[in-house]
């Protein structure tokens, strides 16, 4: 696994935005970054407005958090979630649903979405400045993230 991201959309700065910042450093122990518009939406935002939040994690922490996010979904996990690059991606409707999560008033309950991106070992050429292709031989597919996926956190895939 190469890393997990956790996303967590606000819609709006303010209160709303800060309650979630302060839920996902407390669920990671991390810092959060805060996510902006990119251009006007259709929903009439100005460019560089913040919407929401989000964290990346790596190694063990990485493994622990989607074990308990997946706990929260009773380890299944639709084959609708992988896609063709072996990454796959599901949410959690409610925070208070992973284990060990007690409910805070000052926070109140958000929903977030949890993505793992896989990667096989020498991945970091394809992000080299110079330009290098990955060949198909190389790349994971949906069918072989999903056996990782089972094999590596006991996930069921329906």
């Amino acid at each position: 696994m190469a890393k997990v991201t956790i996303n967590i959309g606000c819609g709006e700065a303010g209160e709303k935005l800060e309650r979630a910042k302060k839920l996902l450093e407390k669920l990671t122990g991390r810092k959060v970054v805060v996510t902006t518009t990119h251009g006007r939406t259709t929903f009439g935002m100005a460019k560089g407005r913040p919407i929401g939040i989000k964290i990346t994690l790596r190694g063990k922490p990485a493994i622990d958090f989607v074990n308990k996010a997946l706990e929260s979904r009773d380890m299944k996990i639709p084959a609708r979630c992988f896609d063709k690059q072996g990454n796959f991606a599901f949410g959690v409707k409610e925070h208070i649903d992973m284990p060990g999560i007690r409910y805070d008033p000052d926070i109140g309950i958000f929903g977030m979405d949890v993505c793992v991106t896989l990667e096989r070992p020498g991945f970091g050429v394809n992000r080299a400045r110079i330009s290098h292709k990955i060949g198909k031989e190389h790349r994971i597919t949906a069918t072989e993230a999903s056996d990782w996926a089972v094999a590596n956190l006991g996930v069921k895939v329906e």
